[in-house]
């Protein structure tokens, strides 16, 4: 995540799957947070709070919010105020001044403060920046590994509760449904999987989800798949609790 995107589609996507999940339950939200970059132009994509009247309706409070902080200037921060009571965790995940021999050390540091500040929620989200990657340890030493959150963090993040993992889709071959369900089996938990496909392809990975949350994030995917917002079904489920 990086806070030149906040308020963008996939923002009011995000944070609507969130608010909607999150209803009597302590969420928690890692950000995975890492310094803007200027090489694209992700996070332009705000034209979709110029029709209020296609999405307003869909959660009239963070849509206005949403408005509202895209007039000044963007940040993480911005968006704490309609996750009302959540535990944030938005340490920078930049490596870039340490060597690289030092980066495996750094990060195993860092994720371990991720993992005491959120030990008090039912369920948790992570925001990496491209999504998750698998654990070759070739990797682990780049400074861009900020970007990318490893089969073994997922794992341990979703211990014992449900956690719900950002995943920004890519060119894989064999196209985006062979990606997600490569996840899916690569994860080995009951888990869902919620596409959203507005202006550029996300998923939303859906771990060790209860009854309850099963059913919100149908409900979820039925009301907002206007916004090309739908379920991808993999596995039979195995729910932590009910």
């Amino acid at each position: 995540m990086q806070d030149r995107y906040a308020g963008d589609v996939g923002d009011f996507v995000k944070l609507g799957l969130l608010r909607h999940l999150s209803r009597g339950l302590q969420l928690g939200v890692a950000w995975y947070r890492y310094p803007d970059e200027n090489h694209n132009g992700d996070g332009r994509h705000t034209a979709y709070l110029n029709e209020q009247d296609r999405y307003k309706h869909l959660d009239k409070e963070l849509f206005i919010h949403l408005r509202d902080i895209t007039k000044e200037a963007r940040s993480i921060n911005s968006l704490l105020p309609v996750m009302k009571g959540v535990i944030s965790f938005d340490e920078a995940l930049d490596s870039s001044a340490i060597s690289p021999r030092e980066r495996r050390d750094w990060r195993i540091a860092w994720f371990k403060r991720v993992m005491e500040r959120l030990s008090p929620c039912d369920l948790v989200f992570a925001d990496p920046d491209n999504g998750i990657i698998d654990d070759s340890d070739l990797r682990k030493g780049r400074a861009k590994f900020g970007k990318q959150m490893p089969l073994a963090e997922v794992r341990e993040f979703a211990r014992d509760r449900c956690a719900v993992i950002y995943h920004h889709n890519t060119r894989r071959r064999g196209g985006h449904d062979a990606e997600v369900n490569h996840w899916l089996d690569e994860l080995g938990m009951g888990s869902l999987a919620v596409r959203a496909s507005a202006y550029s392809p996300r998923t939303f990975f859906v771990l060790n989800p209860t009854d309850e949350i099963e059913r919100r994030v149908n409900e979820f995917c039925r009301n907002w798949a206007g916004l090309k917002v739908h379920l991808h079904k993999r596995h039979s489920m195995t729910r932590l609790r009910s």
